[in-house]
């Protein structure tokens, strides 16, 4: 049995002046998750938020926090993203030596485990963590900045995970970040993700409940 489908919006996408405002207006539309992009100027080039950030904001929303690090040694900030408030810390394959020592301390310190591959990194990477992760990221652009256009041999990854993933660790989210649009939804869905970021697709298009619907419907046809 598959996963329900969940729009994961990506604050990249936000007004940054009103991020109290649009988490709420968010929660009010019916969201469940909200997708941070946390970006260091190294490992992507561009800057974002930081766990003070998250932090100031997650006393005030009820969204399940995704969040994405984009960052070069993400084991040095485990804990401080943890404290402020991070339900879901994803971690990128390429920007960390010890993968599986780092997916272990995710869990140990009361969060749920992603493993986020580039469009060129291969499922091997991951493989051998599918057992032990809530959930594996398929980037469907190169990170770093929003508004870009699908990668379309992304597809297949998503496809082969899925298979992958049947065997070992049914229940596992595959979440796809890039790109994603009402029109392309539905043959992601086909193709086995559950749970897909929407920035520039989302926040361009309010009233926010509407584009949820939109979303939502698209993804059952």
């Amino acid at each position: 049995m598959s996963n329900p489908v969940i729009l994961s919006p990506s604050l990249l996408s936000s007004d940054f002046g009103r991020l109290a405002e649009e988490l709420a207006a968010l929660e009010a539309a019916g969201l469940k998750w909200v997708h941070w992009d946390v970006m260091d100027g190294h490992f992507v080039p561009n800057i974002t938020f930081g766990p003070p950030v998250i932090k100031s904001l997650r006393e005030r929303s009820k969204l399940f926090f995704d969040v994405h690090l984009m960052i070069e040694k993400p084991e040095r900030y485990l804990a401080e993203f943890v404290d402020a408030g991070a339900d879901m810390l994803g971690v990128h394959a390429e920007a960390s030596v010890h993968l599986e020592r780092t997916v272990s301390e995710i869990k140990r310190l009361g969060a749920k485990a992603c493993v986020t591959l580039n469009p060129h990194t291969p499922l091997s990477m991951v493989e051998y963590l599918l057992p032990d992760l809530d959930m594996v990221l398929i980037m469907s652009v190169n990170p770093g900045f929003g508004g870009q256009k699908f990668l379309d041999f992304t597809m297949d990854k998503i496809e082969q995970l899925a298979a992958m993933k049947a065997g070992v660790n049914p229940s596992m989210h595959i979440q796809v970040d890039g790109g994603v649009t009402p029109d392309n939804i539905a043959e992601l869905t086909r193709r086995g993700a559950d749970v897909f970021v929407s920035g520039s697709a989302f926040f361009n298009y309010p009233p926010y409940d509407q584009r949820l619907k939109t979303f939502m419907d698209a993804a059952q046809d």
